[in-house]
């Protein structure tokens, strides 16, 4: 389904995925290296219409897609639109937001080439110091679809 034999290089965002990490740890217990994990690991900001702000090699392979492209799609883009689908991406993410984190995500998304798949996923609310930057999602594990 994705690429293999990509060099995508040093990690764009140094700082954020160190902050990645840190909230995932206090979060779930659970130490992460986001950019050198084989997981897929993308995290999106807190606009209105959250947008990804960061992504791992893993994640951009999954997505088929390079890293300027997918840090300006709006989060909910990577599933399609279907409103069941959408219904319920929301109410995980709103979980997560009261709850610092849900381990049993379960959904359907769709890669930049419009393939199909389903994911298992750890979602967690990244904060910095108190202050919210946004969510987070670790993926444990992808069923293509098409």
């Amino acid at each position: 389904m994705a690429p293999t034999g990509v060099d995508w290089g040093a990690d764009p965002d140094p700082a954020y995925a160190a902050i990645l990490a840190a909230s995932h740890l206090a979060l779930t217990g659970e130490a992460i290296l986001p950019w050198e994990d084989p997981c897929p690991v993308v995290s999106h900001g807190t606009e209105a219409d959250p947008i990804f702000r960061w992504a791992n090699p893993a994640a951009l392979a999954l997505w088929e897609t390079d890293w300027e492209t997918f840090t300006a799609m709006p989060s909910r883009l990577s599933a399609e639109e279907d409103p069941g689908i959408q219904q319920d991406r929301s109410r995980y993410l709103a979980e997560a937001a009261a709850k610092g984190f849900v381990s049993d995500y379960r959904g359907i998304r769709i890669s930049a080439r419009g393939r199909r798949f389903r994911i298992r996923a750890t979602i967690w609310t990244v904060t910095d110091r108190g202050v919210t930057l946004g969510q987070a999602a670790r993926i444990l594990h992808v069923e293509g679809l098409d």
